[in-house]
């Protein structure tokens, strides 16, 4: 059995991950501030599934607040085998409207847990960053070693940061770290600021569908399962890497919508708005890197991902459709 700490242990990707520990025999500190980037009840609904599990200890902190952290771990006498790293603030235009919250969270918090493995020798660090990072200048599909020197948000400004950081720490301090881009991912219980979980629930409860763009851009969509499976995967020793991870089937949103219409039994009232000059119009990962360093291969297809999500939304819409999406 191993110990693990998983910042933003409600979140999408960290609570799957911390699932996935626990079914493996380990012990998870599972660490959240449940800030209202979107809606809590989802993130509540995802954490209460992990509470009273059985190796699963959870503190309400922000990974931003260094004094409390400190205080935390020196508290601590346990040994972590590694720290995995998923708190963040995300969300191209959300980080346009609040550039500080991003800084703050992704490259002051990235910073206080590379700390934390510093001062507590521990041996792994395993970090969330972006496909965002791949501006308009990088061929598709964007490989690792494309220059990701001029973010076009401070989203993926602050990612960068982030991964810097990391790099620095694995020089100075021989930590071993890697870095996952994630592409888009899905799946039951997902952000509700993405459009996968915005178009299921706006179609279910017959609200307009707001497009923006005309539809046609694509993206590469990526089951949870699988992202979970691959961050896991990373966690053996690899030195200092930074590996893609997701968006292995791609799909239009027009093609999106259709799909779920035909699940849901309903029709799109398709509303179409200006495209956000944040939004990329393809987001498409190589993950030959993936497969040849972790092993990693997707394993849920999307329309059977798609029929997952749609189910849930389906047993949980009492209260997910609530779930506020703006």
């Amino acid at each position: 059995m191993a110990n693990y700490i998983v910042t933003g242990c409600a979140g999408f990707i960290a609570a799957r991950v911390s699932e996935m520990l626990l079914d493996a025999g380990h012990a998870v500190v599972g660490l959240d501030n449940l800030n209202t980037a979107y809606d809590v009840r989802v993130k509540l609904w995802r954490l209460n599934r992990l509470r009273g599990r059985d190796g699963f200890t959870y503190y309400q902190t922000d990974i931003v607040d260094r004094a409390g952290l400190e205080g935390l771990f020196n508290s601590d006498p346990t040994a972590f085998d590694g720290v995995i790293n998923l708190a963040a603030r995300a969300g191209v235009r959300a980080s346009v409207e609040d550039p500080h919250a991003f800084i703050d969270t992704n490259v002051t918090g990235t910073l206080n847990m590379l700390e934390i493995c510093r001062q507590h020798a521990i041996p792994k660090f395993i970090l969330a960053s972006t496909s965002s990072l791949y501006g308009a200048q990088n061929p598709v599909p964007y490989r690792e070693d494309a220059d990701t020197n001029l973010p076009l948000q401070p989203y993926a400004a602050s990612k960068k940061g982030a991964e810097a950081l990391s790099y620095a720490y694995h020089y100075l301090h021989h930590i071993d770290v890697t870095v996952f881009r994630y592409f888009t991912v899905y799946g039951p219980a997902g952000r509700p600021d993405m459009s996968m979980f915005r178009f299921a629930k706006w179609i279910a409860e017959g609200q307009p569908v707001k497009m923006n763009g005309d539809g046609e851009q694509s993206r590469g969509f990526t089951y949870i399962d699988d992202i979970a499976r691959g961050t896991l995967a990373g966690l053996k020793p690899l030195g200092y890497e930074v590996i893609n991870l997701g968006g292995h089937e791609v799909i239009t949103m027009n093609a999106l919508v259709a799909m779920l219409e035909e699940r849901l039994g309903k029709k799109a009232q398709m509303q179409y708005l200006p495209l956000h000059p944040a939004d990329a119009l393809v987001n498409l990962a190589d993950v030959s890197k993936a497969r040849s360093l972790l092993g990693w291969q997707p394993q849920v297809e999307l329309a059977e991902g798609v029929t997952r999500l749609v189910d849930w939304y389906l047993a949980e819409r009492s209260w997910a459709s609530q779930v506020i999406t703006a």
